[in-house]
């Protein structure tokens, strides 16, 4: 079963990185977790989806961005940019709390 470990891996998350398409910042999921009831739900969620083997579509949602390297004289080839992937942060949470539980 899922568990949060007693926000052992939200605390590491920068409050200053970038949210992804739901606008939740790591500095807002602190401070939701700090509530008992919002983490046994978030919790809750997260146990649904494991036990009926389903990912919400919710959690399928990304925000694709492409941000142009610094220094490059023309910006005509692919390689001159850098394309970034922004997740959804409670799914970026929840897929990190799984890896950690079966990496240990």
């Amino acid at each position: 079963m899922f568990n949060l470990a007693q926000n052992s891996t939200i605390i590491k998350y920068n409050d200053l990185s970038t949210p992804g398409p739901d606008h939740i910042s790591w500095k807002c999921l602190k401070a939701i977790s700090k509530d008992k009831r919002c983490l046994i739900n978030i919790v809750n969620i997260a146990n649904v989806c494991i036990n009926i083997v389903y990912w919400l579509s919710y959690f399928k949602i990304s925000l694709f961005v492409i941000i142009p390297k610094p220094n490059k004289v023309t910006y005509d080839s692919l390689k001159a940019f850098c394309p970034i992937v922004l997740p959804n942060t409670l799914k970026k949470l929840i897929e990190k709390v799984i890896s950690k539980r079966l990496q240990f």
